[in-house]
């Protein structure tokens, strides 16, 4: 985030846990994401990714800490948006007809509604597609139409946990694709969770390692690699290889250090161990 622009989203010293306090999924955690900046979590799991987007979106609360959105508490709203692993379409509805819902809710007429939806889904390579059921199209289609339903609000922040994860590894690459091509024109900030480094790498500006067990910072790696990425993949650069073994030793250390700690106390009987620091990768 460049010096003096204020953050869109600002979390500072976050903590959250579930089960009456038994489960401690953050812990301090501090983060701010500017204006139109694509930033991805990763990090092993059980660090808390998705507890994040769901602090961020308003739908839970954090027990510490503070998190502002736009200088004020997160609520769902029309500014944000999120697509999750699934499509989570309305069966019953058609298409086009998922993302004209959308649209009327915010009050546009039937009219408006559906020359929106036709352009969204042209944007995602849909249009031919309008007016078929859900259950007709592929797994990948479906992701499709729900990033074109996230983008119909024209959100100021789209909030997405593994949307891809599901998907072929061909399917994966075109949507990554057109989720590039699509923030390039629009700008919206983006936070992008995933388990998948390479996919990190390719789609951020910033990537934002989380520590398990419980969730905390652990470092943030800056992506300086050639844009547009949907044009020039980058993968065949030195610069990804690095990037891509420095989050590969972190995360993959991470998960030894778990499991070596969750086996020790369950040899002494105390429950699970608390995470250590480690020194932290700016």
């Amino acid at each position: 985030m460049e010096a003096g622009t204020p953050p869109l989203i600002s979390l500072k010293g976050v903590s959250k846990s579930y089960r009456d306090g038994q489960v401690l999924a953050l812990d301090d955690l501090s983060l701010d994401i500017a204006p139109g900046e694509f930033v991805s979590l990763v990090g092993p799991s059980g660090c808390g990714k998705t507890t994040v987007l769901r602090i961020i979106d308003g739908l839970i609360a954090p027990d510490r800490g503070e998190v502002l959105v736009k200088g004020r508490p997160p609520e769902p709203t029309y500014d944000m948006a999120m697509v999750f692993q699934s499509a989570r379409l309305l069966p019953w509805r058609t298409v086009a007809g998922n993302i004209e819902f959308v649209l009327g809710l915010r009050g546009q007429s039937r009219r408006d509604r559906r020359a929106r939806a036709l352009a969204l889904l042209g944007a995602v390579g849909l249009r031919d597609f309008a007016d078929a059921y859900p259950h007709e199209l592929s797994g990948g289609m479906q992701q499709r139409v729900g990033l074109a339903r996230a983008l119909a609000v024209e959100p100021e922040v789209l909030l997405m946990d593994e949307p891809f994860a599901a998907l072929d590894a061909m399917t994966r690459e075109t949507l990554r694709g057109e989720l590039l091509r699509l923030w390039e024109r629009r700008r919206m900030a983006v936070v992008f969770v995933t388990h998948d480094i390479d996919e990190a790498i390719i789609l951020s500006q910033r990537i934002i390692v989380l520590r398990p067990r419980p969730g905390r910072l652990d470092a943030e790696v800056k992506v300086d690699l050639p844009e547009p990425r949907w044009q020039t993949d980058p993968r065949g650069l030195p610069a990804f290889a690095g990037l891509r073994q420095h989050l590969w030793t972190r995360i993959h250390a991470m998960g030894r250090e778990g499991a070596a700690l969750e086996e020790l106390a369950s040899v002494l009987g105390d429950g699970p161990a608390p995470a250590r620091d480690t020194d932290r990768h700016r």
